[in-house]
């Protein structure tokens, strides 16, 4: 079920799901009902209470929704997320780039999760997503960027190339058959050490951390069908146990 998951922080987990939890999105064509049960199953593995994993419908924009705040009686409309309360909190991509965040607040851990696409990397969805951290009040932020395309396989239009160049230089990157291509983790990377926040990339025990080629891993450019993946933050008890919110 996870592809990497860790304890990054007294009491904090964080996760990347794999092909193994199953397609968790809503929005490509599955089975409602049977993205539900995988949901809830995730939610069981991961120790918290039912229904409080908080999904997003993203748009490759860059608004950030408060999940303290949120009206679960409708799914936010958001690429990113912020928590100063313990929400359990979830990304969707299959190639996109994940990217979860942790910070010292006056109160305990802040959290946060921002989906990373070629378009709101581009728009500042990271730069938006510390933003909101940090007047949340959170103090020496971390981010974790998990699996996505790399810039090996990534190809696009030499113009559309050209464009990401002029507004993130560190994006370049060629087809490892030789055509103009994207590097979106470098990207992410390049801006968040920017804004000064301390970045890990976490790693599997083996294979890469591409999406397009391990097949463990949901790729849109591989298999539409294949659904999405998704990043996780959660709070936890000492010991690995989860912290069950309301």
């Amino acid at each position: 079920m996870f592809w990497w998951q860790d304890e990054v922080g007294p009491g904090v987990r964080m996760a990347f799901t794999d092909r193994g939890a199953g397609n968790l999105a809503l929005h490509t064509g599955d089975d409602p009902a049977a993205v539900r049960r995988r949901r809830a199953a995730l939610e069981r593995s991961m120790g918290v209470s039912s229904g409080s994993l908080l999904f997003l419908e993203q748009v490759h924009g860059t608004d950030v929704v408060d999940a303290d705040r949120t009206d679960r009686a409708a799914v936010p409309v958001a690429d990113a997320a912020v928590s100063a309360t313990g929400v359990p909190l979830a990304v969707m991509v299959a190639d996109c780039v994940p990217v979860l965040f942790l910070g010292a607040g006056p109160a305990g851990p802040i959290t946060a999760v921002a989906h990373a696409g070629r378009r709101g990397l581009l728009d500042g969805v990271l730069e938006r997503t510390v933003e909101r951290l940090r007047g949340r009040g959170a103090d020496g932020l971390a981010a974790w960027v998990g699996p996505s395309i790399c810039g090996r396989c990534y190809e696009v239009p030499a113009a559309m190339r050209e464009e990401s160049l002029r507004r993130i230089p560190a994006v370049a990157a060629t087809t490892s058959w030789g055509t103009p291509a994207l590097d979106l983790r470098a990207g992410a990377r390049d801006r968040l050490a920017g804004l000064g926040v301390a970045v890990t990339e976490p790693a599997a025990d083996d294979g890469p951390a591409c999406t397009l080629e391990d097949e463990r891993l949901s790729s849109h450019r591989r298999d539409p069908g294949s659904g999405r993946i998704v990043g996780l933050v959660w709070r936890s008890r000492p010991g690995g146990r989860a912290e069950r919110t309301a």
